[in-house]
């Protein structure tokens, strides 16, 4: 019953832009490393940049997992299922990029966000993954549940912090500049922000 896309486009791309939440899942090269999965919300922080590419903002968090996989080696996959209305799985297989603060293209990504103010959360990259598979599926299995409203801890968390106090957070945690495999994950210092 799946059926696989040549872009994203059209009711493809209307169904996935309407989710209020994907997945990403990653993983190092390394047989015994450890595959990351990870649950992303927050309405406007996810775009469709061309029938291709997408990307979405990374946030301040407990680890910099998908990062660290994407800097070695670039696989990820990202999902999003129907909660609400007709069944649905939508897979983009693909490349993904961390563009850092300090990038030169920042600003540009940064701009295809316009529902979103980036500076409550700790922005640390936006992501930008260009498909290489794009698929669906049925998604008869996967339950009905109503979404309610993002949750505002997050920007509540992350808006008191600086450059300098994130990046102070971002140094005391075990699993920021170095990923539970040993990679090379955000970059600390910091990346000053060019916005």
């Amino acid at each position: 019953m799946g059926k696989t896309y040549a872009r994203i486009d059209g009711r493809l791309r209307a169904f996935i832009e309407a989710q209020p939440l994907f997945f990403t899942a990653t993983a190092p090269l390394t047989a015994d490393g450890t595959v990351n999965l990870s649950p992303k919300g927050l309405t406007g922080s996810f775009a469709v940049l061309d029938e291709l590419t997408v990307a979405y903002l990374d946030f301040a968090g407990s680890n910099a997992e998908t990062i660290a996989h994407l800097r070695e080696n670039g696989r990820i996959t990202l999902m999003w299922c129907a909660f609400q209305g007709p069944p649905n799985i939508v897979r983009v297989h693909g490349r993904g990029e961390p563009v850092f603060r300090d990038d030169p293209r920042f600003p540009q990504l940064l701009a295809r966000f316009p529902d979103i103010d980036a500076s409550t959360h700790g922005l640390r990259a936006v992501i930008v993954v260009t498909a290489e598979l794009v698929r669906d599926t049925c998604g008869f299995a996967v339950p009905l549940m109503a979404y309610e409203s993002d949750r505002d801890l997050h920007a509540k968390r992350f808006a008191r912090e600086d450059d300098e106090s994130l990046d102070a957070y971002f140094t005391r945690k075990e699993h920021i500049a170095t990923s539970l495999d040993g990679l090379p994950g955000l970059p600390l210092p910091l990346p000053p922000s060019t916005v």
